[in-house]
């Protein structure tokens, strides 16, 4: 008989649901390093020639891409620890995570050799630091019983990863800044990424101390794999997945989350200096956008309660998407088009807290169909519709400068209406579109609803 060191608890705890979520602001905060200041280091810094640039992030991005799958299926495959198969990573990796981090922004030595430490820094640390992330979205299920629970836990951790935006801009530059002047220029960034990944390890482990008691421990299991009847098989993990058309629905889906996120971010820049006119509004936006992605996030709980998650996600997709439709007929009212794309934002925020309470529903109906648990293996898939996400950011504002006839060197004052419709094109039209599709791809082929997860979960109970 199996010995487990404690039972699960039934309700969430008053600090889980206030801050869950603060180690996914650390881990924002750690990587809107690379965000902001990698290609920077690289060019300016480094000094390596733009071949080269694009040689280190097109390797560094499609490894990670490729391994984007993986992490949840290696959590669900192999034994579990002396915490937990997912709590336990929330301790055991993220204190490798900063020296790892930081060689990504250090130039040691010359000729290829700080090439090859600089790819091999990126992909081990993104590998180190996608384990954690994934058993931390896992827990998600593993600690909301009920659709409400995972609600109030997905919206709080939203909230803190958007609020994490607000406050790099405050402290990233900064403290850069300071570094720069400690110990020199080029090093700035890797002694940046060395305290903020420090900063994203502590705040998982206040994630690790908020879950102690959520998720059940065999220790026999533990002790012998053999024993461990939680594990998942290649196969297991497969049919958690093809037997799962809710799920294939939501990862298509949510990569029109991601590329707004991706494609508007990107593409701002452009709008505010070549349509505006006017590159400083930029800030202005930025500030005023998360603010309200920040609220957006905070909110989402209540929308999720009174409608249900998968209604509210569908409802702000197309709230978004007239949004931005408006936004692109009225693209020259610069001011208007800076509300327009800040509530949008604010649905961004909505969907951001919405979709890992939709997979955690998707990890019920999994459950109930196959008999087996793969929290792990779903929660990971959430990664690869990000990294797709990523990679479309690139091919669609690419696409549209071309087709706008883009000249970086063009005067800013002489831009062209045909410059401006196709920033817009990028900007507002595309990201629309996507987000019709995937609210209507949610409202005919995500049909998991609020009462028939409860269904689900009972059916399991009493199979157990």
């Amino acid at each position: 008989m199996s010995t487990q060191n404690k039972q699960p608890k039934k309700e969430l705890s008053k600090a889980l649901k206030l801050f869950y979520g603060v180690g996914d602001c650390g881990f924002t905060l750690m990587t809107n390093v690379e965000s902001y200041f990698f290609n920077f280091f690289l060019t300016n810094l480094a000094q390596f020639g733009l071949g080269t640039v694009t040689l280190i992030t097109t390797i560094s991005s499609a490894v990670d891409a490729c391994l984007s799958w993986m992490y949840g299926a290696v959590l669900n495959s192999i034994k579990p620890k002396k915490w937990g198969r997912y709590r336990s990573w929330l301790i055991l990796l993220p204190w490798l995570v900063p020296f790892l981090y930081a060689f990504q922004f250090l130039k040691i030595g010359d000729g290829i050799l700080p090439v090859v430490v600089i790819i091999i820094a990126t992909i081990a640390s993104h590998v180190t630091w996608n384990f954690p992330y994934v058993a931390n979205v896992s827990m998600i299920a593993i600690a909301g019983k009920t659709p409400d629970d995972r609600a109030q836990l997905s919206s709080t951790r939203a909230a803190w990863a958007n609020f994490s935006k607000v406050i790099f801009s405050y402290v990233g530059p900064p403290l850069a800044a300071v570094f720069a002047g400690i110990i020199g220029e080029t090093s700035q960034y890797g002694a940046t990424a060395f305290v903020l990944g420090w900063v994203m390890a502590a705040l998982y482990f206040a994630h690790f101390k908020m879950f102690d008691g959520y998720e059940e421990v065999d220790m026999e299991a533990v002790k012998d794999s053999k024993k461990d009847t939680t594990k998942t098989s290649g196969m297991d993990l497969v049919r958690a997945l093809l037997q799962n058309p809710p799920l294939i629905i939501l990862l298509v889906s949510d990569l029109a989350k991601w590329m707004f996120n991706f494609v508007v971010s990107g593409v701002a820049v452009y709008y505010f200096t070549y349509v505006a006119k006017n590159a400083g509004m930029l800030a202005t936006y930025i500030l005023i956008s998360n603010i309200l992605c920040v609220i957006g996030s905070y909110l989402a709980k209540n929308m999720a309660k009174k409608f249900s998650t998968r209604k509210t996600t569908i409802g702000i997709f197309l709230l978004m998407a007239v949004v931005l439709i408006i936004a692109n007929f009225t693209y020259t009212n610069v001011t208007l088009v800076m509300i327009l794309m800040s509530l949008a934002q604010f649905g961004y925020g909505v969907a951001y807290a919405c979709t890992p309470a939709l997979y955690a529903d998707t990890i019920v109906y999994s459950e109930w169909k196959t008999g087996k648990n793969a929290t792990g293996w779903i929660s990971g898939l959430q990664n690869v519709p990000l990294k797709v996400g990523v990679m479309f950011r690139g091919i669609i504002i690419s696409a549209c400068l071309a087709v706008a006839n883009f000249d970086p060197s063009i005067d800013a004052a002489a831009a062209t209406v045909e410059l401006q419709k196709g920033i817009c094109l990028a900007f507002m039209v595309i990201p629309a579109c996507a987000l019709i599709v995937a609210a209507l791809l949610l409202a005919f082929g995500f049909r998991i609803t609020k009462e028939k997860v409860e269904q689900y979960q009972a059916e399991i109970a009493a199979r157990q």
